[in-house]
């Protein structure tokens, strides 16, 4: 059975921090299984991109990037509360992994009381490289392009990310 490592995330959206977290799991596993998490919200100010688009991000990001996709297993989960149980719950809808990657001390302490090995990546520019930020980017005109791979500004455009979450981020 191949070694397989979870990572979590809402990927609001894929950015550089992912993949450069992708690019040093797989120098460890063989196999990442990449967990959209909020599947269920989209075009909100937090969550603006949809499961599909978040998915279309990361597989165009890797093979833009010359991972193979053949290491990687994309899954979805909608929006829920972190506790055990839901740990339990999401490890039923992924393939048996034997660890989780996450910097977060909530899900990784709800992973591990689950049985899983926690390993927390490096760091990675991650002051530069959060969804929030990139999204504040955006919604300012600021250079956001720089924190994401080319693919995703392409898919961002193609779907008309910005103004989308400047709707989202509107008072009317």
């Amino acid at each position: 059975m191949p070694k397989r490592a979870l990572i979590f995330g809402r990927f609001q959206p894929f950015h550089l921090g992912h993949l450069e977290v992708v690019r040093w799991a797989l120098k460890t596993f063989d196999e990442l299984v990449l967990l959209v998490g909020m599947a269920d919200e989209s075009h909100t100010a937090r969550n603006p991109f949809t499961a599909g688009e978040r998915i279309w991000m990361i597989r165009e990001s890797l093979i833009e990037a010359g991972i193979g996709l053949d290491r990687i297993i994309t899954a979805t989960v909608p929006t829920m509360s972190v506790y055990v149980g839901n740990a339990f719950y999401i490890l039923n809808l992924v393939p048996k992994v034997q660890a989780i990657i996450t910097r977060n001390p909530v899900i990784a302490q709800v992973f591990r009381d689950a049985g899983l090995e926690v390993v927390i990546p490096p760091d990675f520019k991650r002051d530069k490289y959060r969804g929030t930020t990139i999204r504040k980017m955006m919604l300012n005109g600021e250079n956001w392009h720089e924190c994401v791979p080319k693919a995703v500004v392409r898919i961002v455009e193609a779907v008309k990310g910005i103004e989308r979450l400047k709707k989202a981020n509107s008072s009317d």
